[in-house]
């Protein structure tokens, strides 16, 4: 996957997440799109949700702002296949989950 198409991507994801993950791949952040593998948004969403609520529980507060959202999305994606992507910018780093068909955003985070 090229840039231009993971930035066409998250264009048109409304997500917070998504649109300062595209602020920072349009500034020239490193990304990779781990495209020899996809795992199940439903075993993700168990990942991260179970993250969360121990977050939550323990009275910590995500530093980054998108998780409860992405954590949401992933639930909503049921048994979806998803690629994992990154962007590594100098502000933040950005988890992707992107469909099957590489054409949306799942979730960012």
């Amino acid at each position: 996957m090229n840039r231009d198409t993971l930035q066409s991507i998250l264009v048109r994801d409304g997500s917070v997440s998504a649109r300062a993950a595209l602020v920072e791949l349009e500034a020239g952040a490193d990304f990779e799109v781990q495209l020899n593998t996809t795992a199940s948004a439903r075993l993700l969403w168990t990942n991260w949700s179970l993250r969360q609520e121990t977050m939550l529980g323990t009275g910590v507060t995500p530093s980054r702002p998108g998780l409860a959202e992405a954590v949401e999305r992933l639930n909503a994606a049921g048994t979806a296949r998803v690629y994992m992507a990154t962007v590594t910018g100098p502000q933040r780093r950005f988890l992707l989950f992107l469909s099957e068909d590489l054409t949306q955003c799942v979730a960012c985070w």
